[in-house]
């Protein structure tokens, strides 16, 4: 499995927000905007506590990843100027990851860089990890 390099994981830690494409078994898709942060191989995406229907465990995204863990994250850079348009694609392995060491250093990551979840409680909740098996992306400077 490829790591990702020094920049794209730079990239992902400085990007505030990613699309997670994720599909179920009949392989219709399902996007939604995750918050995420990557350990430089690895990237985590928390089941937090913002209003939901339904429970952590019964959401389209984590029933279509124990059914299908191919997944793809999206981020990207858009303005004006399109010399600095940019987007880095991640195709990878997907799980979920109950209370254990991995989510614990998953969960200080992301409040690391979400000042937001550092008075949620979140310790309990389950967190999707991609392991990146290919990454593509493209600049336009």
């Amino acid at each position: 499995m490829p790591a990702l390099t020094e920049r794209q994981a730079a990239l992902l830690n400085q990007t505030p927000i990613g699309h997670l494409a994720t599909a179920d078994g009949s392989g219709r898709p399902h996007v939604i905007p995750v918050c995420f942060a990557c350990d430089g191989q690895r990237i985590y995406s928390v089941l937090d506590a913002k209003p939901k229907s339904g429970s952590l465990r019964s959401l389209r995204r984590v029933r279509n990843i124990l059914t299908n863990p191919q997944v793809s994250l999206v981020i990207d850079h858009y303005e004006a100027d399109w010399s600095k348009l940019w987007y880095l694609l991640v195709h990878g392995r997907a799980e979920l990851l109950e209370p254990c060491d991995e989510q614990t250093a998953a969960i200080a990551l992301l409040r690391a860089k979400y000042p937001q979840y550092r008075d949620m409680d979140l310790d309990d909740n389950p967190v999707i990890k991609i392991a990146p098996e290919r990454v593509t992306g493209w600049t336009g400077g």
